[in-house]
């Protein structure tokens, strides 16, 4: 897989390190942006990696830094760093903590899902966290009241514990594999209530958009649009495959071996470790579905942004944005 080209011979910082036109490319970065083992930087490590990349953007790097020393740095840096504001994000916000944060209260929550109790508190738990990591990876430097925080909060919990609390009674009689596919339905329900709510203010004021020069040239609610469409849908690829597959193993697990008999409390674990593994692979794969920076016909913006690009003899045919994670 070839990587991004040079500028002057030196790496661009700027960019990923493998070609963003390609799934593959786009897959690479993904793996390295949420390694799990990011989660166990120092906070001085990612101070120096900071550093170095500053240092080597000046091109005042210490004499001897290699190649691999620079991208093991723009690895944590990434890991770690918002990639418009620049700010160190919460750890339980960032990409690198998706698998083992996810692994865990997904895991958990597909295994006490049959009584309600447990179904309102463990809904309840993920929402809290969604809601954390989508605050965090919004797009550039929107501001979020308060307000709009709790009420997307209460909208996406209450959506969450309503589908599933709803569907284990619609499902109370059928095979137990059905039951075990509702916090599914409940999780993907919530994703495209979230989302938009907590990215309201980008819906409403528009996000950046880019011309080839990488110049903001305005604000667009057509781009914010894109943008959350296209994270809901990662979000909910991004959960299908450890949530639709973990109950047919479980489910094959407990009627054909005898592997939880004597021993009932091995299910969590189980479905804890089978859940982690598959979204390793999951969460990468599922992010790089559609490109970081995302494109849009100059033709689908705002008659304002047309009329700029035209005022300033542009012959741009697209625009750029970061659509958020």
């Amino acid at each position: 897989m070839a990587e991004a080209p040079r500028v002057d011979g030196r790496i661009d910082l700027d960019r990923p390190r493998w070609q963003q036109n390609t799934y593959i490319g786009r897959a690479k970065h993904f793996f390295s942006v949420t390694d799990p083992r990011n989660v166990l930087l120092t906070g001085s490590q990612l101070d120096k990696a900071k550093e170095l990349l500053k240092l080597y953007r000046e091109k005042k790097e210490p004499a001897g830094v290699t190649d691999d020393q620079v991208y093991a740095a723009k690895k944590m840096y990434e890991s770690a760093f918002h990639p418009q504001t620049q700010q160190k994000m919460f750890l339980p916000g960032r990409m690198s903590f998706q698998v083992p944060g996810n692994m865990t209260i997904t895991g958990l929550m597909m295994t006490y899902y049959r009584s309600t109790p447990a179904v309102l508190f463990w809904q309840w738990i993920n929402q809290s966290f969604n809601a954390v990591v989508n605050y965090t990876n919004r797009s550039g430097k929107s501001v979020i009241p308060e307000s709009l925080l709790l009420k997307s909060y209460i909208a996406a919990t209450t959506c969450a514990v309503g589908v599933a609390v709803g569907l284990n009674k619609a499902t109370v009689k059928l095979p137990p594999l059905v039951g075990r596919m509702v916090p599914f339905a409940a999780v993907c329900s919530a994703n495209c209530v979230n989302i938009p709510m907590m990215r309201q203010s980008e819906l409403i004021d528009g996000i950046d958009v880019l011309d080839d020069n990488g110049e903001v040239v305005g604000q667009s609610k057509a781009a914010a649009r894109s943008a959350i469409t296209q994270v809901v849908l990662s979000r909910i690829l991004m959960a299908t495959p450890g949530m639709a597959l973990t109950p047919v193993i479980m489910n094959a697990l407990e009627t054909k071996t005898k592997l939880f008999k004597g021993r009932a409390w091995l299910g969590a674990p189980v479905q804890v470790g089978i859940i982690g593994l598959i979204l390793t692979f999951a969460t990468p794969l599922a992010c790089a579905v559609f490109e970081q920076n995302s494109s849009i016909g100059v033709s689908k913006v705002e008659d304002n942004i047309q009329l700029k690009l035209r005022e300033m003899n542009s012959k741009a045919k697209v625009l750029t944005f970061n659509k958020g994670l």
